[in-house]
C-alpha cells in the first residue's frame, strides 16, 4: 500500500473527531449530558498512541523492487542479468523494459532513470503524524475551553454567580425544610465528568454541590427566562434531588421520585408555567426508566405513581 493509502485512516479518524466535538458543542443537550467531553479526548489520545505504536512496530519500510519481475524476463527474453534496465513507453501505451549494458570504448552508455529507486520513507514519519494528532486534540481542547469560558457558568461575573447560588440555596432550603447551602463546583473536585454525577450531598447535611453545567441551566431559567428543554428539566430534578438528600432521605430511588414531584413547583418558582414544569418532570420520569443498568440505584420504584406510597399529594390526581 502506498504512503498516501496508509495516511487515509488517520485523516478520517481526525475528521470524525472534529465532527463529533463540533456536534457536542452545537448539538442537542442530551449529547453533552450523556457523553463527557473528557472521555472523548481520552479516546482520541488513546487512538493516537495506538497508531504511533503500530507504526513503530512495523519497522523501516521495504524498498520496492522497481525492476522487471520474473514474468517480465520470461516474456521479453532477457538471457543474462543486465547492468541496467529502463522502462520506456510501448507502442500500445504500456511499459516496455529495455536492458542497458556497457558498450565498447568510446560509445555512450544509456543511463538508467534514477527515479525508479525512490528514497525510503523517513522513520520519523510516524512521529510527525503523532505530533499532528496531538496538535488536533490540543486545538479541540482549546475550542471547548473558549466556548465554556464565554458561554457557560464560568463566563458569568462573580457577583452574578453569587446571586444565583443564593437563589438556588433558598429554593433548596424550601424543599429540605431547613437552611441549606448550594455550591457550584467550578474546580470539579467533587462532581462532573470524572465522578459521573451532576450533584452530591450528605444525607441530612446542609451542603450540596452541583456541576457548573447544572448551575448554568438553573441560572438561565431563573435569571434569563431561558428554558432549554430536557436540560432544564434535568437541572431542576438534580437541585430537588440533592435538596431531598439534605432533608434526610437516603434511598436514591425514593429521592428521585420525591425530586420529580417537587420539581414541578420548583420550576414554576423559577419561571416556568405549570404545564411546562409538569411536562419536563414527566419527561424526566420517562428518561429515568430508560437510563439502563448503570443507574439501577437511581431507578424510580414502582410505587412512584399517583396514589402510590411515594405520592406526596394524594389529593392531586396529576403525577408528578
Amino acid at each position: 500500500m502506498s504512503e498516501r493509502g496508509r495516511a487515509g485512516p488517520w485523516f478520517w479518524v481526525r475528521v470524525g473527531l472534529v465532527a463529533f466535538v463540533l456536534a457536542w458543542i452545537l448539538g442537542p443537550g442530551e449529547l453533552r449530558d450523556s457523553v463527557p467531553i473528557l472521555l472523548v479526548f481520552l479516546v482520541a489520545l488513546g487512538l493516537e498512541v495506538h497508531f504511533l505504536v503500530s507504526a513503530l512496530r512495523e519497522g523501516p519500510p521495504r524498498r520496492p523492487d522497481r525492476g522487471p519481475q520474473e514474468v517480465d524476463r520470461d516474456r521479453y527474453g532477457f538471457e543474462r542479468e543486465p547492468e541496467g534496465l529502463v522502462l520506456a513507453d510501448g507502442e500500445d501505451g504500456g511499459g516496455v523494459w529495455h536492458a542497458v549494458s556497457s558498450t565498447e570504448e568510446g560509445e555512450e552508455v544509456e543511463e538508467v532513470d534514477e527515479e525508479l529507486e525512490p528514497e525510503p520513507r523517513s522513520s520519523l514519519a510516524p512521529l510527525r503524524r503523532f505530533a499532528v494528532g496531538l496538535g488536533v486534540i490540543a486545538a479541540l481542547v482549546a475550542v471547548i475551553w473558549v466556548v465554556q469560558r464565554t458561554t457557560g457558568w464560568d463566563s458569568l461575573a462573580g457577583e452574578t454567580r453569587a446571586k444565583a447560588v443564593a437563589r438556588f440555596s433558598a429554593e433548596a432550603s424550601r424543599i429540605a425544610e431547613k437552611s441549606v447551602e448550594i455550591r457550584c463546583d467550578e474546580a470539579r473536585d467533587y462532581v462532573g465528568a470524572v465522578q459521573h454525577v451532576d450533584g452530591v450531598a450528605v444525607v441530612g447535611g446542609r451542603l450540596a454541590i452541583l456541576t457548573p453545567e447544572i448551575c448554568d441551566d438553573l441560572y438561565r431559567l431563573a435569571f434569563e427566562d431561558e428554558a432549554r428543554g430536557s436540560r432544564t428539566g434535568r437541572a431542576l430534578a438534580v437541585l430537588a434531588h440533592e435538596a431531598w438528600h439534605l432533608r434526610g432521605v437516603r434511598d436514591e430511588g425514593a429521592t428521585e421520585c420525591y425530586a420529580l414531584q417537587s420539581g414541578v413547583e420548583l420550576g414554576q418558582r423559577l419561571g416556568l408555567s405549570a404545564d411546562t414544569a409538569r411536562q419536563l418532570m414527566r419527561q424526566q420520569l420517562t428518561e429515568n426508566a430508560l437510563r439502563g443498568v448503570g443507574s439501577l440505584e437511581y431507578r424510580i420504584p414502582s410505587e412512584c405513581r399517583d396514589r402510590g406510597r411515594f405520592d406526596l399529594d394524594l389529593g392531586d390526581t396529576r403525577f408528578p
